[in-house]
Parts: C-alpha cells; structure tokens; sequence
C-alpha cells in the first residue's frame, strides 16, 4: 500500500464525495441487513403459531385467524421489498458518488502526469521509450483507477458489512458464530500467499505491456523504413514474440487469480454447513429459535459477496500498487532544468556570451563542447560550421536550456541565463530545430504554434518570409489544409519552411536556426536567405549549417570540431586563410558546377 499512499491527496480532495460514498454505503447495508432479521420473525411466528392453528382447526376461528396471519405475512413480505428497493436506491447513490469520483482522481492524475512529462528535460526522453510513458498515462492509470474507485467502494461495503453482520451474530449466539467463522484464518492465509504473487506477476506484465505498446508505436513510425527494407516479417514476428510473453505472463496471473473463487467457495460452504449442524443442534438445545438459524443462514449468504470481493479487491490493489509503483518512478523523476529561486524576467537584448563551457552527453559519455568560448553581439549575424558531431546542435540546445553545461556559463546581456526564468528565455529566444516535427492539424495552426494569439495576416506574412506561401496556396484549402501526422503531406523541403516559419512569427531579438535548410533546393534556399537577411536587420540571428551560404553576409563565422573552435572570422577571412573552411567552401563550389553542368 506504499505506493498507493500517494493517492491519499487526491481523497482528500474530493472527501465530501468519498464521505458522502461511505454514508450512502453504511445505509444501503442496513437496510439489507433488516432483511435477515425480518426473515427470523416469520420463522418465530410460524413456530408460535402453528400450534393455536392445529387446535383451531375444525372451528369458526380458523377462517379469522388465516385472513389475520395472511395480512402479517404481507406486511411482512411488502416491508422486505421496500427494505430491498431503498438497499438498491442507497446502493445507485453509493456508485454514483465513489464511482464518479475515481474518474475525477483519474482525469486528475493524468494531467498530474503529462504535465509533468513537460516539465522533465530531453535527458529523460532519451533514456525513456515513447511507449513506455504512454503506458502508464493510460494503462497503468486505469489500473490506479479501479483502485480509488470499484476497489474503494467495495472495500467499504466488505468492512462495514461484516461488522455489522458480526456485531449482530454475536448477538444472537456467540458460540455459534465461533464456529461459523473457524474457516477464516485458512482463507487469510490463502489472500497472503496470492497477494504477493499477485504484485509480482503485475509488475511483470505492465512492464511487457509497455513494451509491446512501445514496438507498436516505433513500427508506425518507422513504416515506411520496414516496408522500404521488406522487414514487415520481422518487425510482425518481433511483434508477435513481445504479445507471446505477455499472453503466457497474463494466463500465469489468471491461473493465479483462479484459486480465490474456489477458496471462497470453500470456505463459504464449509461456514453454511458448519453454521446449520451447530445451529441445528443449538435449536435442538433451546438454545436459538428456527428464526435465529434462519437468520444466520441468511447472514452467511450475505457475506458470500464479502468474502469473495476480499479476493477481487486485493486483487485489485495489488495490480493498482504495482501500476502506481511505476507511475510513481516517473513523478519522482526531478527535471534537471528548473529556475533559479532568484529568476527574474528580462528583456533579452542579444547579447550572447558562452565562457569556458563544457558540456557533456552523461547517457553516452561523449563530450560536446570543451572550454567552448564565444561571444555574440547585439545585432550580429553568425554562421556556425561544423562536421557531424562537431558540437553544433548542443551549442543552440544549450542556448535555450535544454540543458545545462557542466562546467563554465552562459550569458545573455551580461546574465547567466540560469538566474532568467525558462518561460520567460524560451519565449524570447525563437529556436528552428534540425528535427523538424509538425503537428497533425492544418499548416495555420502549425505555424501558429509558436505565437496561438497571432493573426492570420501575420501567420500568411512569416509564409511569405520563409518562402512557402505560394505552396500552401496551390493546396485546396489553403492554410487551412490537413497536413496529416507529422506532415506527412509535405515534401521535406515545405516541411521545413513551415517550421522556419513558425519561428519567424514569434519575431524575437535573438534566433537560432539549426540547419534548418538542408532540404531545400538551391533556387528556395537563396529566396529564403535574401528574405532572412531583411527579416534580421537589428536581431541577432545564429544559423547553423553544414553548407556555406555565400550570399549571406555574416558578421562572423565560426568552424566547430571537436567541441572546439578551429577557425573564426569573416567569409573572406577563412578563405584567406586556406583552412577547413576554405576547403568546404571549394568542394561545395564544385558540387554545385557538377550538378548545373548535368
């Protein structure tokens, strides 16, 4: 139950539904529990009075008498109904009220949950499968669900009916209810043994749950790299081998819950045949009435249902225990990038400094950035350049804290952007990423992504800007079109320009794009640099890239390798100097001839 306690806020927030749950449930069991008892009056009133009606039975009273016996029976008959229909009314408000309430706790804990995901930094996402974290906002979610709610409810019912069925056996005979629940001490130690199996087994299997909702999640994603390599075999037999362990470990946990029925069962025949010899022999005694044996037999019956949701209720928890142990791992997770306790919000300038920074990957080892110093004015235009590997993607990723270097720090305006609030940095800063990554809804919202509040007048002029209006308007419905998930619509060049974009219309004083043109054809590549080149007038602007853009007068150009700066200067200055660059620069130059003369 640990792990359940964390569960404990969220009854407290709805506690007037879960009192008002427990209300409804004590009074739909005491009129149950009027039943037995109206049940034993009949029994006794036959038993008194089927003498007087032998000897009144060949007289003028007999008549009288069975018309007034007739009516008793009624009354009673009429009053055991209208005690069941106010037990089942009681019973409708119970479950209206427990019920409703775990939808509640479970639409709260998965927002709990994804807001939380938001928070955690990319470090997480990297270690972690996207199937995985579904898994539990959905699958395990529901597990908890059947806890606070069916559990819940039925635990209540359980506890507070055999009280009061105890209470009131023990009133009748106690030694008769010694015997009737001798069987009890073999049936906790039944529910011991296969609860802990039980967690065990659960654990078990919501970890293979997650993983076969992980290879399916991958295998659509990756449709078109399997049927590109004719894997669909394999990528089926992978699939079919993850669902084979999950079937063999489910049928193990059905096997397992298997032996609580039966054990019930059991125990609850053996309490009805211990309850009618001893009774019957109580009876015999003068001891109890008919009535009384009657009754119990009922109460025995009545917590049929007890002893047997004793089983499904632990059951129950069990399984919710092991989803929330694993939820929990996740909530316990701390994000690694969070505010300073003295952020303040600023407004950003440009002004960017990296001094002695260090940066390295801890899930891989390989360090990104070495005693990496730069700085960037107000205003400047900077291209960086760089092999594969050479540290430019972390260089922009650390710019917006998507993580934190090791080692020296970064400043913008002369703060360290660790004492400016995330919210207020990342709004401030317009990042393009290299992973363009589009949403499955029209090209306006997609763009509009960045700024929600902006007009279509200004989401058509950032189209214009990145060159990609006169695409959207050949589709048929214009910005409005469906551009499917991912934009799987879209040619990766168009792809790409929405992205650019997106960007744009956030209009920031400081831009980072990371190689963000790379599927661009060289006709729409010197359209969207001359039009960058107006848009970036007085902002400060960093293009990554791995082509070399002649036509863009950059203020600096910085070549990356290693995590190091090996080169630095203008565009005539590193042609000058003969190095990396100039070589880059030559081989691209005949490229570029060899692809125009073909």
């Amino acid at each position: 139950m640990k792990h359940l306690a964390s569960l404990n806020k969220y009854f407290v927030r709805y506690k007037w539904r879960f009192l008002l749950g427990l209300l409804f449930t004590a009074v739909s069991i005491v009129f149950s529990i009027f039943q037995p008892i109206m049940v034993r009056q009949i029994f006794d009133l036959l038993e008194q009075n089927l003498d007087s009606y032998h000897l009144i039975d060949h007289t003028s009273l007999k008549t009288a008498f069975r018309g007034h016996f007739s009516a008793v029976l009624a009354f009673y008959g009429v009053t055991i109904l209208l005690l069941a229909l106010l037990s089942g009314f009681f019973m409708f408000l119970q479950r209206q009220t427990l019920i409703v309430m775990s939808r509640h706790i479970e639409y709260d804990l998965k927002n709990e949950i994804y807001e939380h995901y938001q928070k955690l930094h990319l470090g997480f996402y990297k270690m972690n499968r996207t199937g995985d974290l579904m898994s539990r906002i959905t699958e395990d979610v529901s597990r908890v669900r059947m806890y606070v709610g069916p559990a819940v409810m039925y635990a209540t019912r359980t506890i507070i009916m055999m009280v009061i069925i105890l209470w009131l056996m023990m009133n009748v005979n106690a030694e008769l209810t010694l015997y009737t629940l001798s069987p009890l001490p073999f049936l906790a130690l039944t529910i011991y043994y296969v609860n802990r199996i039980i967690h065990k087994k659960s654990e078990k299997i919501q970890a293979q749950l997650s993983n076969i909702t992980s290879i399916s999640q991958e295998s659509y994603s990756g449709i078109r790299v399997i049927k590109s390599y004719i894997q669909e075999d394999a990528s089926a037999k992978h699939f079919e081998d993850a669902s084979e362990e999950y079937k063999q470990s489910s049928i193990s946990l059905a096997k397992t819950d298997a032996l609580y029925q039966p054990a019930m069962m059991l125990m609850i025949g053996l309490s009805v045949i211990i309850t009618i010899f001893i009774g019957g022999m109580q009876v015999i005694k003068g001891n109890i009435t008919v009535g009384n044996l009657a009754e119990f037999v009922i109460y025995v019956n009545m917590l049929t249902f007890p002893f047997f949701s004793i089983g499904w209720v632990a059951s129950m928890i069990q399984r919710a225990a092991a989803s929330q142990q694993r939820i929990n791992e996740f909530l316990d997770v701390q994000p690694e990038i969070q505010d300073a306790p003295n952020a303040q919000d600023v407004d950003i300038k440009g002004h960017v400094r990296f001094e002695d920074v260090r940066f390295m990957y801890t899930h891989t080892g390989i360090t990104a950035l070495n005693d990496f110093n730069l700085e960037i004015k107000p205003g400047e235009k900077v291209a960086i350049i760089g092999r594969t590997g050479s540290g430019k993607t972390t260089l922009a990723q650390l710019l917006i804290r998507m993580f934190d270097p090791q080692q020296g720090r970064i400043t913008i305006d002369g703060i360290d952007i660790k004492q400016i609030p995330l919210h207020s940095l990342r709004t401030q800063i317009s990042y393009v990423p290299q992973d363009v990554f589009l949403f499955s809804d029209t090209i306006t919202n997609n763009i509009r992504f960045s700024t929600p509040s902006a007009e279509q007048e200004t989401v058509q002029l950032a189209a214009r800007q990145a060159s990609v209006e006169k695409d959207i308007l050949q589709f048929p419905a214009g910005f409005e079109t469906e551009i499917g998930e991912r934009g799987v619509t879209l040619s990766g060049g168009q792809k790409q320009r929405i992205s650019i974009a997106r960007g744009l219309l956030k209009n920031p004083n400081l831009l980072v794009f990371d190689d963000c043109l790379s599927a661009v054809d060289a006709r729409t590549e010197k359209e969207i640099i001359g039009n960058l080149y107006a848009y970036l007038q007085h902002k400060t602007a960093i293009i990554i890239t791995h082509r070399i853009f002649a036509l863009f007068s950059f203020d600096k150009i910085i070549v990356l390798d290693e995590g190091k700066i090996i080169e630095q200067g203008t565009h005539n200055e590193l042609l000058a100097n003969n190095g990396y660059y100039a070589e880059l620069y030559q081989r691209q130059q005949k490229n570029e001839q060899e692809s125009i003369s073909e």
